[in-house]
C-alpha cells in the first residue's frame, strides 16, 4: 500500500511539473512604453464653488464636554456581586446532576 501512495504522489509531481513547464515559451516578451510628447504645465486654478445648496439655514457642528450632559449614578462593584449572587441564589437548582465516567 505504502509502495503505490508513493508512486500516486511521484506521479502526481511529475505531471504537475510537466504542466509548468509545458505552459512556459522560451519567446522573450519585449515591453516597449509610450513616448507621450505631453507634459505636465502650470495653469490658474479654477474658481471655487460651493457645493451646498444655497438656503438661509446655518448650522454649527462641534464637540461637547462630557459634563455637559447628565451622567449616570455610579454603582458600587459590590453592590452589583451581591445583586448578582442575589440573581443566583433564586435560580431553580437541578435534583439531579448526572456524572459521565
Amino acid at each position: 500500500m505504502k509502495n503505490v501512495l508513493l508512486m500516486l504522489c511521484l506521479l502526481s509531481t511529475v505531471t504537475a511539473f510537466a504542466q509548468i513547464g509545458a505552459s512556459r515559451n522560451n519567446q522573450v516578451n519585449e515591453y516597449q512604453f509610450s513616448n507621450r510628447s505631453e507634459r505636465a504645465t502650470y495653469s490658474s486654478m479654477a474658481q471655487e464653488q460651493s457645493v451646498l445648496p444655497s438656503s438661509s439655514y446655518f448650522s454649527a457642528q462641534g464637540d461637547r464636554r462630557p459634563s455637559d450632559f447628565a451622567q449616570p449614578e455610579e454603582i458600587s462593584l459590590g453592590a452589583i456581586a451581591r445583586e448578582l449572587r442575589k440573581q443566583h441564589d433564586s435560580v431553580k437548582k437541578s435534583r439531579v446532576v448526572y456524572v459521565n465516567q
